[in-house]
């Protein structure tokens, strides 16, 4: 099966922002100028995360959802405040694909993945931040951008949104996040051997061509996500073939890069129910 590339965008108080280990929030750019240039670059998909709306207690800004889909021309998700089918809805409507949530492991937001899952089927991703716990033996999700631990296995929890009925799972390594020194291996080794359905992106740690690569091949995730790399222009224009290339020396096939066009796009939102407030995705049919 193909991967995919997937630039990311965290969103707050309508700029795009980037840190390290979800701290240190610095501002990077326009989430629409960036939109439409990873759209016409040949980006897969996109991720746009309104990451404050969460933590201030209202919902996404619809406004701003339906200026991107209004800009862009490849499937893209959007997260942030969404704990409901309805807010959903919404956003579906204004032309994103993707509703997020903010509550930590079991409970509400199994009780919301498994209602959504009833109403969606199985193409609902959920978003696990985690990190290396030496008394759990295993890697820890954490909630509210990664500040609360929640004492819940990532690779138990894994499980049990897979038996809920989640189609995709997005993992973010938060002692990687942001540092450019790759992708943590281990965690998405053991995560993808624990399940056997939902394909996992990864996300945390990209900084070179390779890191992507070995993601993907030797981590076996089915797509990487990052920002930084990206939102520095490093891997696109002229040296976004560096991309495909690198990964084809490595035995890695990718998508095509941008090959769904807006004719086409609704047919490709993914849904994404995520829970931690630095929010990420959903989708109605995968691309």
């Amino acid at each position: 099966m193909p991967k995919r590339i997937i630039p990311c965008l965290d969103v707050k108080d309508g700029k795009v922002v980037k840190g390290k280990s979800f701290t240190g929030l610095v501002e990077a750019g326009d989430p629409i100028e960036m939109a439409r240039f990873y759209s016409e670059e040949g980006a897969d998909e996109l991720v746009f995360l309104d990451i404050s709306a969460s933590e201030e207690g209202r919902q996404t800004v619809v406004d701003l959802v339906r200026r991107m889909a209004d800009e862009v021309d490849i499937p893209f998700c959007v997260g942030g405040g969404i704990s409901s089918l309805e807010v959903m809805e919404r956003l579906f409507e204004a032309g994103g694909g993707q509703a997020v949530d903010q509550y930590p492991p079991g409970g509400d937001a199994s009780r919301l993945v498994r209602e959504a899952a009833r109403v969606f089927g199985n193409k609902i991703t959920v978003a696990i931040d985690a990190q290396w716990n030496d008394a759990l033996e295993d890697w820890e999700v954490h909630t509210h951008g990664g500040k609360r631990p929640t004492g819940k296995r990532a690779t138990t929890w894994a499980v049990e949104v897979e038996d809920l009925g989640a189609g995709e799972i997005l993992l973010t390594s938060i002692g990687r996040d942001g540092m450019k020194d790759g992708y943590d291996l281990k965690m998405i080794s053991a995560l993808v051997n624990k399940i056997s359905i939902p394909p996992v992106i990864a996300s945390g740690g990209a900084g070179t061509l390779e890191h992507f690569a070995a993601a993907l091949k030797r981590g076996g995730a089915d797509a990487v996500l990052a920002a930084s790399v990206f939102h520095n222009r490093i891997f696109f224009g002229k040296r976004s073939k560096r991309i495909s290339s690198t990964s084809r020396d490595r035995g890695v096939s990718l998508m095509g890069g941008g090959e769904v066009k807006k004719s086409r796009r609704s047919l490709n939102i993914m849904m994404m129910v995520l829970f931690r407030p630095l929010c990420r995705m959903w989708t109605a049919e995968r691309c």
